[in-house]
C-alpha cells in the first residue's frame, strides 16, 4: 500500500512538473532569406538564432511578412515545426528595399525545453553601468 502511494505522488508530480528552462548566450546572426518580387526585395535576418530551426523559422516570417501579418517594432511568436519561437521583430524599409529582423528571445521545443537568451553587456556597456 505504501509503495503504491508513493508511485501515485510521484506519477502526479511528473504530470504536473514545468519544462525545463534553460539559457543560451551564443546563437547565430545573418541573413538567412532573400526574397525578389515586382514590387521590391525583401531580406529576411535572424539575431540569437538557433542553428537547427533558423532556416524554418525565417521563412515562417517571410510568409506573415508577406500575408500583411505582422507590423514592425512588434513581438511575436513564430510556430515552427520544431520549435515555436517568441521575440521582437523589426521592418525596415527604403525605397524598393525592405528589411525584416528578428530577434530571438525565447524558443520552447517540442520536446518540452525552453530556452531563453541571455543578453551579454559588452565591455562598454559594464564599464558604463560601473560609471553610473
Amino acid at each position: 500500500m505504501k509503495n503504491l502511494l508513493l508511485l501515485v505522488i510521484f506519477t502526479t508530480h511528473l504530470s504536473f512538473a514545468q519544462d525545463k528552462v534553460s539559457t543560451y548566450k551564443f546563437g547565430q546572426n545573418g541573413m538567412e532569406l532573400i526574397a525578389r518580387s515586382p514590387s521590391g526585395t525583401v531580406i529576411i535576418s535572424t539575431f540569437n538564432a538557433k542553428m537547427t530551426i533558423r532556416q524554418d523559422i525565417a521563412r515562417k516570417i517571410y510568409d506573415l511578412y508577406k500575408d500583411h501579418k505582422i507590423s514592425g517594432n512588434t513581438r511575436l511568436t513564430v510556430y515552427g515545426k520544431e520549435a515555436n519561437v517568441m521575440g521582437k521583430c523589426y521592418i525596415k524599409t527604403k525605397n524598393n528595399l525592405t528589411s525584416v529582423e528578428f530577434y530571438y528571445e525565447k524558443v520552447s521545443w517540442n520536446n518540452g525545453l525552453v530556452e531563453v537568451y541571455e543578453n551579454i553587456k559588452t565591455s562598454h556597456e559594464v564599464v558604463a553601468m560601473k560609471t553610473n
